[in-house]
């Protein structure tokens, strides 16, 4: 069998991903309807090596995303906090005013059963895993959304203990930035 490295969401309230020292903060109303102005807003001044042909923006719409919509329940009245820093990395913490990503241990034995299935050549496994729904989900939730992130992220996605707020890197090719 093959050996596979697996990735999973960690919950580490003191990592250093949550050092907001020499970080840019700005902060949002929880509008749906403006996710991709916040991060257009955010990456105005975002190397051009970083965009990579949008995944950089699409990643952290993301991650916008899921801090209005789950966390703050889209309630107007619940701000987002985001820190970033796009010196040297793209470095992001989001943290909204909900209850937290409560389902973190379940999403990662999910995600833990999809990456033993795909290498052990378990199609049939693999296909009926191929996207996580938890009862929070609606029609609009594609599910892969975190198996993205678990990839893009290359240098941490990282969980407070309140699970509120998440810490993210992306690292670059040596002469970016």
């Amino acid at each position: 069998m093959k050996h596979i490295i697996t990735r999973k969401l960690i919950i580490d309230e003191n990592n250093e991903l949550f050092d907001a020292q020499g970080m840019k903060y700005i902060e949002f109303t929880s509008d749906f309807s403006k996710i991709r102005e916040y991060s257009a807003k955010i990456l105005e001044r975002c190397p051009v090596q970083f965009l990579e042909e949008n995944l950089l923006e699409q990643q952290l719409s993301e991650i916008i995303k899921n801090g209005i919509k789950h966390g703050n329940k889209c309630d107007i009245s619940k701000k987002l906090r985001v820190w970033y820093d796009l010196r040297y990395r793209a470095r992001f913490i989001v943290e909204d005013e909900g209850e937290g990503f409560k389902r973190i241990d379940e999403w990662n034995e999910f995600y833990r059963k999809r990456q033993e299935a795909l290498s052990v050549h378990d199609f049939e496994l693999f296909l009926s895993l191929a996207s996580y729904r938890g009862p929070e989900s609606d029609e609009s939730d594609g599910g892969n959304s975190l198996i993205s992130a678990l990839e893009f992220w290359n240098g941490g996605m990282i969980y407070n203990g309140a699970k509120n707020k998440v810490g993210v890197v992306r690292w670059f090719p040596h002469g970016s930035g």
